[in-house]
């Protein structure tokens, strides 16, 4: 995860940057993102209680709120524990100029053409100078976001009705998510926003986390715990989706979907046992699942699995399972023991 924050200062050195740790710091841990991101100017996420606790684990320097509030009684938790909002909508407006509480720093954000959150181009101007003149606001930022930066139609369109509704050139603002930082240098201005490349995973489809000089901060590992020897014809796992066409051995893995493992993922996914790439074989079960033991002849009960991480990409699964690696770190199920490595 330090490796990982220092490629996004190597793409803009001069840049404050939110370290994303929404999600459990997708699925990585809060306290592993304190350690890893220790460096980092702030940390941004969605919820309110991560927030909180982000604080009583010794985080003194900025918390962004990338959602913003939910109602009132969250400005009043931002004010106590010194939380920075991003706004969104006229309500969110409303509960600020009502809270008499500390003053604290506001992220204004802009809808450019992702059509989820932000105010529209035309009410951003109201929006701001309502803001200025509220007791409770410290600061403001003004903040977008990209739909596209991790495809080829790129941020040009949306980085223009950005920069045109900004009052001037000086104004405080953050646009980059993890594609912009990698590939976009104009949208390199203010407070960066990487999200999962700071915990080695690609933001592109077809470019692989290695090829961008990150790596892997999740390993999930587990065991061989059985050895079948299968006649030509026999079948595997739930539904005989895989049939063997001549005599082999397969291997079953302690891992399923209740451990976060994608049960959509096909015969042929890639997973590494005792340090050899071999493939998935048949259907996904509850606790187990099912591995080619051809290309590791000499593999034996008890010898270690590696379902992804640093020899078997995180994305390389998620496309086999027509997902993205983004998801497969946030379903870590809750029953997988964690150990945190420095």
């Amino acid at each position: 995860m330090r490796h990982n924050l220092a490629q996004v200062r190597r793409h803009a050195p001069a840049n404050p940057v939110w370290a994303v740790v929404k999600a459990n710091a997708y699925g990585h841990g809060l306290e592993a993102a304190l350690r890893g991101f220790a460096d980092a100017e702030g940390l941004a996420l969605v919820e309110f209680e991560s927030a909180l606790r982000l604080r009583e684990l010794g985080w003194t320097r900025p918390i962004l709120l990338l959602e913003g509030p939910f109602e009132a009684a969250d400005v009043v938790l931002a004010q106590t524990w010194n939380l920075s909002l991003a706004v969104h909508e006229p309500r969110q407006i409303d509960w600020l100029a009502g809270a008499p509480g500390a003053a604290i720093d506001v992220y204004l954000k802009v809808n450019s053409g992702m059509n989820r959150l932000g105010f529209p181009l035309d009410r951003c101007v109201a929006a701001a100078d309502r803001l200025r003149q509220l007791p409770a606001v410290r600061s403001l930022t003004w903040m977008t976001h990209f739909a596209n930066a991790d495809t080829p139609i790129g941020i040009e369109t949306p980085l223009t009705r950005f920069l045109g509704v900004l009052p001037d050139d000086a104004t405080p603002r953050s646009m980059a998510n993890s594609a912009a930082i990698i590939d976009h240098p104009a949208a390199r201005v203010g407070w960066l926003r990487p999200g999962v490349m700071l915990y080695g995973a690609s933001p592109f489809s077809g470019r692989l986390a290695q090829g961008l000089s990150l790596r892997a901060a999740m390993h999930l590992e587990s065991r061989l715990i059985a050895v079948q020897n299968l006649q030509a014809g026999d079948t595997v796992g739930y539904g005989g989706g895989f049939a063997a066409p001549h005599p082999m051995r397969v291997g079953v893995v302690a891992c399923g979907y209740a451990d976060g493992y994608p049960r959509v993922a096909p015969t042929g996914t890639p997973i590494a046992v005792a340090g050899v790439t071999t493939r998935t074989l048949g259907r996904v079960s509850m606790d187990m699942l099912c591995v080619d033991l051809t290309p590791v002849p000499q593999a034996q009960v008890g010898d270690p699995v590696q379902l992804w991480g640093d020899q078997v990409p995180i994305d390389t699964v998620a496309e086999s399972a027509g997902t993205i690696g983004y998801e497969l770190m946030c379903a870590l199920a809750p029953r997988v023991p964690v150990r945190i490595e420095d």
